[in-house]
């Protein structure tokens, strides 16, 4: 087990459950989307305000094709399968963990998806966006982590014993 990138939906805990879980496994942590905002020197939502829908996803799949680490949790965009040469490399640099929570446990966490630099076409909705994206988390997943009904600490212990059991 070399590297173990998180995707899902935007408010799953990708990066929350990233750096617990780094820090567990001794690895470094490594959030995605700041590494966009620190190479493109603008935050995520200014990114797509001013490059727009495609402009943000050929940066974001330049940035995520790139990423050249060890031992290292990577906490994706939930954009990123959008970008298939960047899941193919960070497919091939380690395993990909699909986080999985239900459109209503979504909704009830997100707030304002503009605000939290969304990757929305004109006039989708977050079910629109669910609908769109739950086929490519399943696509590129080598583990499906279900938090369904779980906090921290429970989808944490899960996700550790599907890690040893996938590392036999």
């Amino acid at each position: 087990m070399n590297n173990i990138t998180l995707i899902g939906m935007p408010g799953v805990g990708k990066s929350t459950i990233g750096v617990v879980l780094a820090k567990v496994l001794g690895y470094q942590f490594l959030d995605s989307d700041l590494l966009i905002q620190k190479q493109e020197r603008r935050r995520l939502r200014e990114i797509i305000e001013e490059e727009g829908y495609m402009g943000f996803k050929e940066i974001e799949n330049r940035v995520n094709a790139s990423i050249d680490v060890n031992h290292t949790v990577i906490a994706t965009g939930g954009s990123v399968v959008y970008c298939e040469e960047a899941m193919n490399h960070l497919r091939s640099i380690g395993t990909v963990v699909y986080l999985k929570l239900s459109l209503d446990s979504l909704a009830k966490r997100l707030g304002n998806l503009q605000c939290r630099g969304v990757l929305l076409k004109d006039g989708q909705t977050l079910k629109d966006l669910y609908e769109e994206r739950t086929p490519l988390y399943e696509k590129y997943a080598d583990v499906v982590l279900d938090e369904e009904g779980k906090d921290l600490e429970e989808s944490l212990h899960d996700l550790l014993e599907i890690l040893e059991e996938n590392s036999k």
